[in-house]
């Protein structure tokens, strides 16, 4: 496989390991939005225990209104992060 291919297959493998903890494989609740955050992402939150960050987060990717997060959600969420990182490092990188 390709190192293109793998990294897709991790983010769905990442998505299914915290999924369906609270209720539906195909979604993740608050409760496993915040923990895929805090194992996954540890650096994304200012504080672990920040409630409202996860709260606003929540409503920020939750495009149907299910107060659940999809996987197409998720998807877009893991896009528009990995896109501020490569701005990031675009604009730290010595020219």
């Amino acid at each position: 496989m390709t190192e293109l291919e793998i990294a897709i297959g991790m983010i769905i493998d990442i998505f299914a390991r915290y999924s369906g903890e609270d209720g539906s494989t195909q979604s993740l609740t608050k409760a496993e939005l915040k923990v895929l955050l805090e194992k996954e992402l540890p650096g994304f939150l200012q504080s672990g225990k920040d409630k409202d960050a996860v709260d606003k987060l929540l409503k920020d990717l939750d495009a149907n209104g299910d107060a659940e997060v999809d996987f197409s959600e998720f998807v877009m969420f893991v896009a528009a992060l990995t896109s501020a990182c490569h701005k990031y490092f675009e604009q730290a990188r010595p020219k």
